[in-house]
Formats: C-alpha cells, sequence, structure tokens
C-alpha cells in the first residue's frame, strides 16, 4: 500500500475557540505527548543511510492527538485519533497526517470547542451534540490500525471500527461487516496466517460482557460467541492459538455509576479474582459454558506477545504482566512502581487444571510485538519496547527496542538515542526471506532536546549494527499507540 501524495490535502479545519497550547502541565499534554496542530503530506524527505531495497510500502501508526483543549480532565486515551504514514518507494520516503474524523470530533469543530469528556471526567455533551452523532460518547478509533480483506480500519475499545481509505488516510465511517457485528471490536484484533482469518472480541460495559468473532479472508463476519463474563470489565488484548482462543478475565472493573457521575469508570478490586478462559476454535455455535476457566493470581495485561499449543496439550501465553492496573486516571496520575509491566510467562495445563507462571524478564517493558505470520504458533523471537524511564514520578519512556531469543533465554537491546522517546516496534517482513527474523523493525523516534523526528528502520537480523536508515520527518510526531507496517502488493 501506498499513500498517495498527490491527493487533494483537506480543508483546514475552523479555528478552536479554546486551541491546545503548549503550556499544558498535563504530562499527556506536554513534552513527548505534546499533540500536533497541522495535517501535511510532504514527498523526497531527507534519507540518513539506505533504505533496504525490499522495504516498499507505508508504516502507519494510531495515536491520541486532542484537536481542541479537553473540556475536563484529560487521559492519554481520550485523544482524537491521528494516523502518521511513512511510505517508501525504491528507496523514496514522504509522509503524511491526518486525523481521523470521527462524528464526535466533526460535532466538535462545528462549535470550535471540545465537548465530551474523557475516562478521568466523564461528562453528557450537550444535547443536540448526542442527537446530532447518535451517542453520548466519542469514537475516536485513535489506538490502532489494522488491514484486512482489503480494508483499513482504525480502531479504538468498546466502540465499531473505522474505515479509513487506504490512499489518502480519508476517514470513511464506521463499519460493522455489512450489517454482521453487534457491539464493540477490540484495539487487538488477531490474524492467522494459516487461515487468513481475523480473530478478535469486543467488550462492553453490559450482558453478555463479551462477544467473540471471526472474520474469513473474504472480510465476512462467520462466527460470534456471546461470553458471558457475570461482570463489566476492561479488557484490551487476547491472544490465539491454532486450536485455541485465550481470553484473561482480569478485575479492572467498569463502574458505569461513577463514570455517569463524573468520577472515572474503571475500578481495581483485587478482591473479584482473575481467571484465563479458554475456548476451542474449532465449531460454529458456542456459549459461555463451553469456556473453562482457570484461576489464577490478581494482575493486568494491557499486551500479549503471542500463544501457542504445546504437543503435550499445554497452551503457552507471553505477555507483558503488571501486579494491577493504574486506574485513577488524573491529570497528574503517578506510575508507582507497583503497575510496572515485565514479560511473563502463563502455561495452562488443561489435564491437570493448572496455570504455572514465569517471570521471563524483570526489566520494565510494554508494546510486546512478532511478526504477524507467526501468531499462533510458537515463535523463537519476540521483541518489546526498552523502557528508559517508568517511575514513580509519573513518567513512562521508551527509547528502544529489546529483541528476546526466548530459546535461549538471551536478549539484546538497542536504544535510539540518549534523550528521545520511541514508538512500538514493528515488524516489516523482507519479501525475499522467509525466516522469522528476516525484515526490519520500524519505528517512530523524537528527539526531546530538538523535538524532531525520525522514522527509523533497524535490521532484525542485527539490531546491534544500529540504524540502517532513517528517514527525517518533517513534523513532530507525538508518542502514540499501536501501527503496523502495510507492503506494496
Amino acid at each position: 500500500m501506498t499513500i498517495d501524495q498527490t491527493a487533494t490535502p483537506p480543508a483546514p479545519a475552523p479555528a478552536p475557540t479554546t486551541p491546545m497550547t503548549p503550556a499544558s502541565t498535563n504530562p499527556y499534554l506536554s513534552g513527548a505527548y505534546e499533540p500536533v496542530q497541522r495535517e501535511v503530506a510532504v514527498e523526497g524527505l531527507e534519507v540518513i543511510g539506505e533504505l533496504p531495497a525490499g522495504l516498499n510500502g507505508t508504516f502507519i501508526r494510531n495515536g491520541p492527538n486532542p484537536q481542541f483543549a479537553p473540556r475536563g480532565r484529560y487521559h492519554i486515551f481520550d485523544g482524537d485519533g491521528m494516523l502518521h504514514a511513512v511510505s517508501l518507494s525504491e528507496g523514496r520516503a514522504a509522509y503524511r497526517n491526518r486525523w481521523i474524523e470521527s462524528k464526535g470530533l466533526l460535532a466538535e469543530r462545528k462549535r470550535g470547542r471540545a465537548v465530551f469528556g474523557g475516562l478521568s471526567e466523564f461528562a453528557f455533551p450537550d444535547p443536540d451534540v448526542a442527537e446530532e452523532i447518535g451517542g453520548i460518547l466519542k469514537n475516536t478509533a485513535n489506538t490502532n490500525i489494522v488491514g484486512h480483506a482489503g480494508r483499513l480500519l482504525a480502531l479504538m475499545e468498546a466502540v465499531p471500527p473505522t474505515e479509513i481509505a487506504a490512499g489518502t488516510l480519508d476517514t470513511i465511517g464506521e463499519y460493522d461487516f455489512d450489517g454482521a457485528l453487534q457491539g464493540s471490536m477490540t484495539a487487538h484484533p488477531r490474524p492467522d496466517a494459516a487461515t487468513g482469518e481475523l480473530h478478535f472480541f469486543g467488550a462492553v460495559p453490559f450482558p453478555p460482557f463479551l462477544r467473540y468473532h471471526v472474520v474469513d479472508a473474504q472480510g465476512a463476519l462467520i462466527r460470534s460467541v456471546d461470553i458471558d463474563l457475570g461482570r463489566a470489565e476492561m479488557m484490551h488484548d487476547f491472544v490465539i492459538t491454532g486450536s485455541h482462543v485465550v481470553f484473561f478475565s482480569l478485575p479492572a472493573l467498569f463502574d458505569i455509576e461513577a463514570m455517569m457521575s463524573g468520577a472515572p469508570g474503571i475500578r481495581w478490586d483485587a478482591d473479584a479474582g482473575a481467571r484465563i478462559g479458554v475456548l476451542s476454535r474449532d465449531g460454529g455455535a458456542a456459549t459461555s459454558a463451553d469456556v473453562s476457566w482457570y484461576e489464577i493470581d490478581p494482575c493486568f495485561v494491557f499486551h500479549f506477545l503471542n500463544a501457542w499449543d504445546e504437543p503435550d496439550g499445554r497452551i503457552v501465553i507471553d505477555g507483558c504482566r503488571s501486579p494491577r492496573m493504574n486506574v485513577s486516571f488524573g491529570d497528574d496520575d503517578p506510575v508507582g512502581d507497583d503497575v510496572v509491566p515485565t514479560l511473563h510467562r502463563w502455561e495452562v495445563d488443561p489435564a491437570s487444571g493448572r496455570v504455572t507462571l514465569t517471570q521471563l524478564d524483570d526489566r520494565a517493558a510494554d508494546f510486546p510485538r512478532i511478526p504477524d505470520v507467526m501468531t499462533g504458533r510458537r515463535n523463537r523471537y519476540g521483541t518489546v519496547a526498552h523502557s528508559a524511564r517508568w517511575g514513580g514520578d509519573g513518567e513512562v519512556v521508551f527509547d528502544g527496542v529489546t529483541q528476546h531469543d526466548l530459546h535461549a533465554g538471551t536478549s539484546i537491546t538497542h536504544r535510539y538515542g540518549t534523550d528521545v522517546a520511541a514508538g512500538e516496534p514493528v515488524f516489516a517482513p523482507d519479501p525475499d526471506g522467509s525466516g522469522e527474523l528476516d525484515g526490519w523493525y520500524v519505528n517512530f523516534v523524537t528527539d526531546l532536546t530538538d523535538r524532531s523526528a525520525r522514522f527509523v528502520v533497524l535490521d532484525a537480523r542485527d539490531i546491534a549494527a544500529g540504524a540502517v536508515a532513517e528517514v527525517v520527518l518533517p513534523e513532530r510526531v507525538p508518542f502514540g499507540f499501536h501501527g503496523n507496517w502495510f507492503p506494496d502488493t
């Protein structure tokens, strides 16, 4: 996929009456998180080094970028989605960014100000706005961007996906799989390279609380399973294996009454317990009774690395585990040492009903990734974003990539610099390769000293060698969430 740089740029949005300012003291609106206020499209970017001959396509990353000053307290999960894309073709590079123009953002542009509240401080929009967008929540679509069956989908928790025009990054609108999707779509669907299917779930704060879905290779939704969790909870990610779907039911609970009264809508309740649910991928019809549950110690997991089936029947799951979830959601909310995620492994033994937990690394890390082709299969290698700072002062900064050899139990880390902020390392496969490491890690990196941004390419086969190429970007790229590599076809 290549971004069309010749497309006519959109007309500038109306000037906000409550614009963002660089002087914000909110940690999620300043420093590496500070929003940008313009959309640009620039070709012929400066390349330091040499872009690999096989690296042709587009890297798109999603993230929060509020256009208007928040109505109340602001959390990073609240911001309007903005897509940042770098297209590579025969050694040349181009950049484009675009806001995801949700119904909520368009309603705010019409009024020149923020209208909606956020996770830290929910606020009902004016009745005319609710009528205009058909609800009281804004689908920012700010968390991930995936492609399947010819469609590009921007994702956010607890809402339907938003379709994006591949060539221009323009917003098409919410998508419901031709009317087949009831409810929401997780920001972390799992592709199965063996079948061409896309697996995902939707977690909602009302019964049945969880729905699992399968979309076939042609883009048709072919399976939906209602799973009654018995409670409303924050579920961000899950995993699949060749034979199973695995859900972690963890005690980060939605509190609708609190949210409606203006308080944070999620609370941590360790006494509510935690468990792992396993559902067979075989067959179409299934119910909650078909899920096997295994009790575990309370914890929270935002992101999983992968999972697979062992020949003896055990199910192995790797992910970044925290002792609890940070749920206070305040403007000056510190990230304490007791919520730091580290890489762990769970082994579920259906024969004995027991779960074994092993810590694989003691360093703070998140944003785990593998090549998509390894999803559900035993992988040898996996990466996490290396943490430069993760302390009790509320500051979390990633500055590199750590590549784990899970067979050997070793790792190697490349840091992009000494005073930088980096995002999630994404694997771009080499079309001429076949090995698990045949490809490159691509990432956005911001220099915190001069606020410049680069698109950095590392060879996955030798990250110790440093960057093979860097693209100098024309616009600062705020810290964001998840993205993917879309090769030219």
